[in-house]
């Protein structure tokens, strides 16, 4: 089983890597009169991050939020890659260096979580997953409106970490749902509903005026360390004993090479 989590967690990183460059290319084809809704890139990169979301809810069944989250980062490297004409020589020093710090901390990151799940939900947590899910909502317009493509890539991170933490406590409180009656009945699916669109939003926010290597970046480490280090403490995921100081490393390395590719310069 967490064999096949992690496959699922690995495709959904590439069909994500996939949507992110359609949807980048979309966000910039917005004109008076041709809204960002009637972009087909735009469209297409939309159901295509339905489709990974689809394949991540199966990893978070059995693997830690912290984990699957690294995996979906992975998607940095793709995105930055393909940004600059698809080969990995044209990336400038700073590029390279950036995509080689993101991916080698959120391996670490990956690989000092324990596979497995919670025996129960802790009591605090669904509250604050949906408290989480109300200020994100009050702070939708404030934030798309910002202009500041790296702060609201953040945000957008933010958000999607939401859902995964909330779709983990989901799985953690229950095998499963007999009818889409029960499931609607969980008022954490309302929490994960709410997260999803203010992240997807914001995400063509932070894409339309940002590079998508960087966005992508941004995207990766904010979803990758907050909600994996809430999952940690707020669903009772666990690390692997004695890899505290590997997790410690990774979310170093994560956090340098975001800031590297944070300052690259843009591709011509």
């Amino acid at each position: 089983m967490t064999e096949l989590a992690l496959a699922a967690a690995v495709l959904a990183m590439l069909v994500n890597s996939a949507a992110s460059l359609l949807e980048a290319e979309g966000s910039r084809r917005v004109r008076p009169g041709r809204p960002l809704a009637t972009q087909p890139r735009y469209v297409g990169g939309l159901v295509l991050d339905g489709l990974g979301w689809v394949l991540s809810v199966v990893a978070l069944r059995s693997l830690p939020v912290v984990t699957v989250q690294s995996v979906l980062a992975g998607a940095v490297a793709v995105t930055t890659v393909a940004g600059r004409t698809g080969r990995v020589r044209d990336l400038p020093r700073r590029s390279s260096a950036g995509v080689l710090a993101v991916v080698a901390g959120l391996v670490l990151v990956a690989a000092a979580a324990q596979p497995g799940r919670p025996a129960a939900l802790p009591a605090a947590a669904e509250p604050a997953l949906l408290a989480a899910a109300v200020v994100a909502l009050l702070a939708l317009e404030p934030v798309r409106r910002s202009g500041t493509a790296v702060a609201t890539a953040a945000a957008a991170g933010l958000a999607y970490g939401g859902v995964a933490l909330s779709v983990r406590a989901l799985h953690v409180r229950s095998a499963g749902w007999g009818s889409v009656a029960e499931l609607a009945a969980e008022p954490l699916a309302y929490g994960v509903l709410a997260l999803g669109v203010t992240g997807t939003l914001w995400t063509a926010a932070a894409l339309r005026t940002g590079v998508v290597g960087t966005v992508t970046a941004v995207l990766a480490t904010t979803q990758v360390v907050v909600p994996g280090l809430l999952g940690l403490a707020l669903l009772g995921d666990r690390l692997r004993p004695g890899w505290a100081p590997v997790l410690a490393v990774g979310l170093t390395l994560t956090v340098a090479g975001v800031v590297l590719l944070a300052r690259a310069p843009r591709a011509r």
